[in-house]
């Protein structure tokens, strides 16, 4: 098969749409398929041995981390047609997406459009909502979504959401998770003595540092008796972050074995966005073998068995928060079962099964286009 990728984020930029793009890429390439990305900014010209065609971008005002690609609908036609692609793959369409799935469309190609970002919620966390609203960014993005063959939803809240909000033809497909890279052997205890010299239990927060992430949250766990504080990550809300939390420790931006290290050193995983689609971080943190305590909303509620593998809690209550804490960090055998079934909680996540799902939903994009051409 021949696989197109119109992708909102790629590498050099860090985030879950360029994660999934890059193991959906990795997975595809593996089984012999032939993979073209179109990626906004300047990096690589390939990646697993596909190419990636690059196009303009800028960045977005108030965030230096998000790049936005600018690119116009004959443009990436050019690109599909020399390309000649059994299917397209939109991944978080909203402005090179846009200008994918209208080029997809005037070449008559099957399109599968992957719904990753609550666009809205993230605006909200940005204030930019008194300028743009909720409805204009719904309406915007369905009318992206109307023209795909298949939209995929990476959880069950955010699939009900979509078919409120009109979406047609809408299926669920989740996220894999890398078992091996992400294992309880990677636990730590240089890194455990040095975080916390006195034995401490270790809770943690692992992802962006940004507003619509509401990891100011942690403060309901400031001066938690027997219990320290840990974030990794980086991003425009470190500054205030640090000013708020002058206990925690700050381990930064980690990835490969460092970042293997941190989830597995942790005794309790806490996620505090409530505007997560699907929250890969809480996947990676259950695959480590780290109770998770999470917001009772989005895609956490697909992932975490509350009362098993963790907790799951109102977005808005702080005191529920710490409560759900406590509880794991102040009883070590409810902590040692849950982190046995946090780790149980995965096994069939893996890449390789997702990416047989994301397949079989190719197939079914490719026979409905051809449904409706012959129609």
């Amino acid at each position: 098969m021949r696989v197109a990728i119109v992708t909102e984020s790629f590498l050099p930029q860090i985030n879950g749409v360029t994660n999934s793009v890059c193991r959906v890429v990795e997975q595809l390439t593996r089984r012999g398929h032939t993979v073209l990305v179109v990626a906004p900014g300047e990096g690589e010209s390939s990646y697993a041995g596909q190419p990636v065609a690059r196009v303009a971008s800028f960045t977005l005002p108030g965030n230096d981390d998000s790049v936005v690609g600018l690119s116009t609908r004959r443009r990436v036609a050019r690109t599909l047609r020399d390309f000649a692609p059994d299917v397209v793959h939109l991944a978080s369409p909203v402005w090179l997406g846009k200008a994918g799935m209208n080029a997809a469309v005037r070449l008559g190609l099957p399109t599968v459009a992957v719904f990753q970002t609550d666009l809205a919620g993230f605006a909200r966390g940005y204030r930019l909502w008194r300028s743009i609203g909720d409805d204009a960014i719904w309406s915007w993005l369905r009318r992206i979504h109307d023209q795909a063959d298949v939209t995929l939803a990476p959880s069950t809240d955010t699939a009900r959401r979509l078919v409120e909000h009109g979406f047609p033809r809408v299926r669920r497909w989740g996220r894999g998770v890398d078992l091996e890279r992400f294992h309880p052997a990677y636990r730590d205890d240089e890194l455990r003595r040095e975080l916390a010299p006195a034995g401490e239990a270790l809770v943690g927060y692992v992802g962006r540092l940004a507003p619509e992430k509401r990891v100011g949250a942690l403060t309901a766990l400031r001066d938690m008796p027997g219990a320290g504080l840990v974030v990794v990550g980086g991003g425009p809300s470190e500054p205030e972050l640090r000013a708020e939390l002058p206990d925690a420790a700050f381990l930064g931006f980690r990835t490969g074995a460092d970042l293997s290290r941190a989830y597995a050193s942790l005794d309790v995983f806490v996620h505090t966005g409530p505007a997560e689609t699907f929250c890969q971080a809480v996947q990676e943190a259950l695959s480590s073998g780290v109770p998770v305590v999470a917001p009772d909303t989005g895609g956490p509620v697909d992932l975490v068995d509350h009362g098993t593998s963790g907790y799951l809690v109102d977005p808005d209550d702080p005191d529920a928060l710490r409560t759900a804490v406590e509880r794991i960090t102040s009883d070590a055998p409810l902590r040692r079962d849950m982190a046995a079934a946090a780790r149980g909680s995965v096994h069939r996540r893996s890449w390789e099964a997702t990416c047989d799902e994301l397949l079989g939903h190719y197939d079914t994009a490719i026979a409905q286009h051809g449904q409706l051409a012959a129609a």
